[in-house]
C-alpha cells in the first residue's frame, strides 16, 4: 500500500443487520479507528435504544462520535462535516486507513462530498409550514416533504416533524429539494473512500431487528425512556424506541402496543436507509457474515494503491 495514500472505508448498512461487530473486528484486524456515522449515537444519555456498541465492544477499538454530545445541543448535519473532517485529519497524521460506520446516509454523505450552505429561511416560510403542521398534522408534512424530495424522505426518520419542518421549509424557500444541499457539493477530501455496503435477506434482517428490540427491553430501555420522558419535547428524542414508550407513559397506548410499534417503525426505517444506500451505485455489498471476503476485498484495493 502506498504509505502517502489514506483510505477512509465506509461500513453502510440498515440498522440492525451487524454493522457494529463487522466493523470493530475489521478494525482490529487492520489498527484502525471507527468515526460513528450514526446520528443517534451521539448523545450521551441514549444508550440502550440506539443500541450503541457495549463498552467491551468500545474498548476493543478506538471510537469517535458516541457519547459525544448531550441531547440538550443543537448539532447539524454540517456541524458533523466539519468535526468529522477535523477528526479524519487528525487519525491520517498516524493512520493510513479509518472506518466510518453507521446508517445515517446523509451524514455519511456529508464527510464524503460536504455539505452545502443553503439561504436562510424566510419567518413568512417558516410560519406557513408551523400553521399548515399545527392544522393539518404530522402526516401533511409526510405527504408534502415525499412530493418535493423524495431522496430526503427516503432517509429521514419521518416521524420526527422537526426535522420534516426543516426540510420543507428549505424546499419551499429554496424551490430546490433539501437533500440537494446535502448532496452535491462534492468537496475534495484527501482521502481516497472504500464503500462497503452490509445487507441480508429481508426475512433475516426484519428477524434481527425484531430481536433486538426485544433484548433492549430486556436490558432496561422502559426504564431509560422513563427518564428522560420530561425532555420528550427535545429534538434528539423525537425518535422510533422514545417517542413510543413516551406515548405510552403519557396513557395513550398500552406497554405491548408500544413495543410492536417500535419494531415496526424500526423495520419501516430499515426498509429506507436500504432504499437510500442502494441508490448509491458506488456500494460493494456484503453479508453481516462476510468478514474474510471483507479482508480479501479490502486487501486487492490497498495492494494496488
Amino acid at each position: 500500500m502506498n504509505p502517502n495514500q489514506k483510505y477512509l472505508v465506509v461500513i453502510a448498512g440498515p440498522t440492525g443487520v451487524g454493522k457494529t461487530s463487522l466493523a470493530i473486528q475489521l478494525a482490529k484486524h487492520y489498527s484502525g479507528k471507527i468515526i460513528s456515522a450514526d446520528s443517534r449515537q451521539f448523545y450521551n444519555e441514549m444508550n440502550i435504544g440506539t443500541a450503541k456498541p457495549t463498552q467491551q465492544e468500545l474498548s476493543e477499538a478506538e471510537h469517535f462520535f458516541i457519547n459525544s454530545l448531550s441531547i440538550h445541543d443543537n448539532y447539524s448535519i454540517g456541524d458533523f462535516e466539519k468535526d468529522a473532517i477535523k477528526c479524519l485529519d487528525k487519525l491520517f497524521e498516524e493512520d493510513q486507513l479509518v472506518f466510518l460506520v453507521g446508517g445515517s446516509g446523509l451524514y455519511i454523505n456529508a464527510v464524503l462530498n460536504g455539505v452545502d450552505e443553503f439561504e436562510n429561511v424566510s419567518e413568512e416560510t417558516k410560519e406557513k409550514v408551523k400553521l399548515n403542521y399545527e392544522q393539518q398534522g404530522l402526516s401533511w408534512l409526510q405527504h408534502q416533504l415525499e412530493k418535493s424530495d423524495p431522496a430526503y424522505y427516503s432517509t429521514v426518520d419521518i416521524n420526527n416533524p422537526q426535522r420534516l419542518q426543516r426540510a420543507l421549509e428549505v424546499c419551499l424557500e429554496t424551490g430546490k429539494p433539501y437533500s440537494s444541499f446535502l448532496s452535491n457539493s462534492k468537496k475534495t477530501r484527501n482521502f481516497e473512500t472504500i464503500k462497503i455496503l452490509i445487507n441480508t435477506e429481508r426475512d433475516v434482517l426484519y428477524e434481527r431487528i425484531n430481536n433486538r428490540v426485544d433484548e433492549m427491553v430486556k436490558n432496561g430501555l422502559i426504564e431509560e425512556a422513563k427518564s428522560l420522558h420530561p425532555n420528550k419535547k427535545l429534538n434528539a428524542l423525537n425518535t422510533v424506541g422514545y417517542k413510543e414508550l413516551f406515548s405510552h407513559f403519557d396513557g395513550e397506548i398500552d406497554l405491548a402496543a408500544a413495543i410492536d410499534l417500535i419494531k415496526q417503525k424500526t423495520r419501516n426505517y430499515a426498509k429506507r436507509q436500504l432504499t437510500w444506500f442502494n441508490n448509491q451505485d458506488t456500494y460493494e455489498t456484503f453479508g453481516p457474515d462476510d468478514l474474510e471476503k471483507i479482508k480479501a476485498y479490502l486487501e486487492i484495493i490497498l495492494q494496488n494503491s
